[in-house]
């Protein structure tokens, strides 16, 4: 397999360590793992390490708080940043957050100008945006996972109303990653069959695909209120770990990201949720739907949310 990859992870808290322990399982390659937090990262990576002999593994994993260790990596996945509190948006992330990247964003064009950029830190689109603008990279090398993941809770609320496994269930959430976000029910099916066949043979009715979809909006919310100290990390992890294999691998899979359009979607300069093409080269490919008008509206109106904080960013870099 690919183990002399290297892949860097930067942020240590949950879904850096998830990350870690799927990427020494998937046998991706070699691990990084930075934080600023003195410590952290080792001490989870030697723990990490030491879980490997015993499924005889052997991966190479350093965990460090130096962040010119990512040095030429193959990919960068960045889940650094501050998590939300119960009640808090994503949206209210966005100055402590922007700080971040901007740090982290110098550390790339220093250290790693060629890798794969993955980010996972909310506000997702204002990041990824800000991160390309810092780091200058090209706009095929850097992209947010955000619509995987909301895909991937729309699927599993479909899936339990149904009663049908999720692996039949192909769907796409696009727009911005907030509460704006636009579940496309014209491109959802199942086994191929339009899922409007399921609500005309009354399997599940237009009111509750109404629910999952507010379900699905407020899906990182609904984990926040729970948890009350952190935010979902399972399943983010696992979305990431699809682009990066996507990449890796040379998948070529259809994949809902967050990338950067000029003029496509009518939108410019702007990091947004669209069906992409990963493949070994980066965003290969933005596939261009066209919209109706309910679905296009719902996509502006999300175009709307993301430009609002892409403009604080603005801001911030001058």
């Amino acid at each position: 397999m690919s183990h002399d990859k290297k892949i860097s992870l930067i942020g240590a808290g949950n879904i850096g360590t998830i990350l870690a322990f799927s990427i020494s399982r998937k046998r991706l390659g070699n691990i990084t793992l930075v934080d600023r937090v003195k410590g952290l990262a080792e001490g989870k990576c030697l723990d990490l390490s030491q879980s490997l002999s015993a499924e005889n593994l052997n991966t190479k994993i350093l965990g460090t708080d130096d962040i010119s260790k990512i040095k030429n990596s193959h990919a960068i996945v960045i889940t650094a940043g501050i998590p939300r509190k119960p009640g808090m948006s994503r949206d209210d992330l966005v100055e402590t957050n922007f700080s971040i990247m901007k740090e982290l964003g110098n550390a790339i064009k220093k250290y790693s100008p060629n890798a794969f950029v993955i980010c996972v830190t909310n506000p997702l689109d204002a990041m990824v945006w800000s991160l390309k603008e810092i780091t200058g990279i090209d706009k095929k090398m850097i992209v947010g996972m955000a619509g995987i993941l909301d895909s991937a809770r729309f699927k599993f609320f479909l899936s339990n109303e149904l009663s049908i496994s999720t692996d039949s269930i192909q769907t796409m959430v696009l727009g911005g990653h907030g509460d704006t976000m636009v579940p496309l029910l014209r491109f959802t099916s199942i086994s191929g069959i339009p899922l409007s066949e399921f609500i005309k043979k009354k399997r599940i009715s237009k009111d509750k695909v109404d629910k999952i979809i507010s379900r699905t909006r407020n899906g990182g919310g609904e984990i926040v209120a729970l948890m009350k100290n952190s935010s979902a990390f399972f399943s983010p992890a696992t979305s990431a770990i699809e682009m990066l294999e996507s990449y890796l691998f040379d998948n070529r899979r259809i994949l809902p990201c967050s990338a950067y359009l000029e003029g496509e979607y009518n939108v410019k300069d702007m990091c947004v949720g669209v069906p992409v093409v990963i493949s070994k080269d980066g965003v290969e490919e933005i596939i261009e739907l066209d919209l109706q008008n309910s679905e296009r509206n719902e996509f502006d109106n999300s175009v709307k949310a993301v430009k609002e904080l892409v403009e604080k960013c603005r801001k911030l870099l001058a």
